[in-house]
């Protein structure tokens, strides 16, 4: 499909026609990456959303370009991984140059036994085309093109927006809303409220060409390059046969001039060579800022993605932290919404992503500090670090070049609950869970599978059985029930329980049976023994580990990473 010639019918709505505004549990503003992204995850459980944008056509040129393999896990529990996987440009490796000649390469994920990529580059609009196509088959998706906000009241218990459509205007109430309406943010601005930071004085020009080319996969970044002197380069993949092109300007490079066809066809030449034949798909001139709001959160009007922070493009944490965004927000309105936990438990939305939003900010600018030096001395340092790198692998570890998008370890987060046994290992309450392959009934299955986006208990046998009338007499309001207690696998002697844990009442759903072995992947990514038990939270983050399973235990975690301290 021509996702960048697509339109989308605008619908005249019942608010317009209701004598009184009626009131949803969740109104999204913004069909982008991000709100689309929520909008599915709600969706999943069985939440109703609307979503309100202002226009009738998804972004124009390439945009972002690069989703990590974090954001194609969160996209695969929503069922739009493989589309965004089978369209993309998959790659691992990147190389640095500086002048005419190689400093290093290196390998972003430099193992096996991975499902996905530590990188796709796919056009932003195929991405929200994916998600898009998603959405239309969701029907507890109301999306509202042509519907643009230009009223709020953030009252104590409701939400009261005031939308603007070619038939005039109507008022929606809304428990809560979330603003996922980019960095011009038009919920942000109707708030009185502001993002604050750096604007960096430079300017980068993106040129995505149109041609053959025999360069491999990879993400090429020259330093100082003959053919662009003084400034920097990056060289992209994408589908379609299109390279991403970004060429630093400098701050006294005049946008409108430098993003004429006639300026940027030598530029393109010099990099490519004389003789090469190419077509321009999009042209952009750029300034970049590092800045975000305060807080995430006021009231019942919650931020996310670029209207909540904002990152140079250096190291692709732009709409990979936005996606990650709701990732961390999805599960906890889910609970808000359907009465499972207070409405206390967002406020750890903002606490956990706020500290994510700095983490990215922290890196991207010292990405850009390294990539554009703002004194002689400061460039003299870098190019010395560049000639050392070339020989010497601890001076590599000083090169930035942008470093890349991972998912924040949430490390103060309340609601981990803190080891009690030693572990070693990168899998600490906090940190995003890592894939690894396991095997169902024989079969190689992919362990986030198995997680799915509930709260999810997995023990290596030998494991105490669950009791099979879990008790709420506690007052805990959490219950968990078992789903699968697997067998020995041929060759695959330690296994894994699976086991689902459940907020407020008691369900019998059920995973149904499964054998499940646990490859050395597997044990050694978990630094798993017999007995290694840990909790994993819907958005599939480690929340708690031990060395042996107590259910007591179990469900004392699930209700601190609930809101309900005990």
């Amino acid at each position: 499909m021509d996702y960048q010639a697509k339109r989308f019918t605008y619908n005249r709505c019942a608010e317009h026609d209701a004598a009184t505004p009626a009131r949803h549990p969740v109104v999204i503003v913004g069909a982008g990456p991000v709100g689309m992204t929520l909008a599915l995850d709600l969706a999943q459980q069985n939440i109703a959303v609307i979503v309100l944008d202002d226009d009738d056509k998804l972004s124009a040129g390439s945009r972002a370009i690069c989703f990590a393999k974090r954001t194609l896990e969160i996209w695969d529990r929503l069922g739009v991984g493989d589309a965004m996987v089978t369209k993309g440009v998959s790659w691992n490796v990147g190389k640095v140059f500086f002048r005419d000649a190689p400093v290093y390469s290196f390998d972003l994920l430099g193992e096996e036994g991975h499902r996905r990529p530590a990188f796709i580059n796919l056009q932003q609009y195929y991405a929200e085309g994916f998600l898009s196509d998603a959405v239309a088959q969701t029907p507890k998706i109301d999306v509202r093109w042509h519907s643009r906000v230009v009223g709020i009241e953030n009252a104590v218990d409701c939400v009261t927006l005031t939308v603007e459509t070619p038939d005039g205007t109507y008022e929606i109430n809304a428990d809560y809303v979330v603003a996922c309406d980019g960095s011009r943010s038009a919920v942000r601005k109707l708030l009185g409220l502001e993002s604050k930071g750096q604007t960096f004085r430079d300017r980068f020009l993106i040129a995505d060409v149109k041609m053959t080319a025999p360069f491999p996969s990879e993400r090429w970044f020259w330093f100082d390059p003959p053919f662009h002197p003084n400034q920097s380069v990056l060289l992209h993949r994408q589908p379609d046969n299109v390279w991403r092109i970004d060429f630093q300007l400098g701050w006294d490079a005049d946008p409108d001039l430098e993003k004429q066809p006639e300026r940027v066809r030598p530029r393109v030449q010099a990099l490519l060579g004389p003789d090469a034949k190419f077509e321009f798909e999009w042209i952009s001139v750029y300034t970049f800022a590092c800045m975000r709001m305060e807080r995430f959160r006021h009231g019942r009007v919650l931020f996310a993605g670029d209207s909540a922070h904002l990152v140079s493009p250096f190291g692709a944490r732009g709409a990979n932290s936005g996606v990650q965004d709701a990732d961390n927000l999805g599960w906890k309105l889910g609970l808000v919404v359907r009465g499972d936990a207070s409405d206390a438990l967002l406020d750890s939305y903002a606490a956990e992503r706020e500290y994510a939003a700095d983490e990215n900010i922290l890196n991207s600018t010292r990405a850009t500090d390294f990539i554009t030096p703002k004194s002689e001395i400061s460039r003299v340092f870098r190019d010395a670090v560049l000639d050392l790198a070339k020989e010497h692998p601890f001076a590599r570890k000083l090169v930035n070049s942008g470093r890349l998008s991972v998912p924040a370890t949430l490390h103060a987060s309340p609601l981990n609950t803190p080891n009690i046994d030693e572990f070693s290992g990168l899998m600490v309450p906090g940190a995003a869970a890592v894939d690894a392959p396991v095997f169902v009934d024989g079969r190689q299955e992919w362990f986030l599978n198995l997680l799915g986006g509930d709260f999810v208990v997995v023990s290596v046998a030998p494991v105490a059985p669950l009791s099979s009338e879990p008790s709420l007499s506690e007052g805990n309001g959490c219950a968990v029930e078992s789903s699968a207690i697997a067998a020995r696998t041929a060759n695959h002697p330690l296994t894994l329980a699976i086991t689902s844990a459940k907020l407020g009442s008691l369900s019998r759903k059920g995973r149904g049976e499964m054998t499940v072995g646990a490859p050395r992947e597997w044990l050694t990514r978990y630094d798993a023994q017999p007995g290694t038990t840990y909790l994993f939270r819907p958005d599939q983050h480690v929340c708690a580990r031990w060395r042996s399973y107590d259910e007591q235990a179990v469900l004392a975690a699930v209700a601190r990473a609930c809101g309900k301290q005990q």
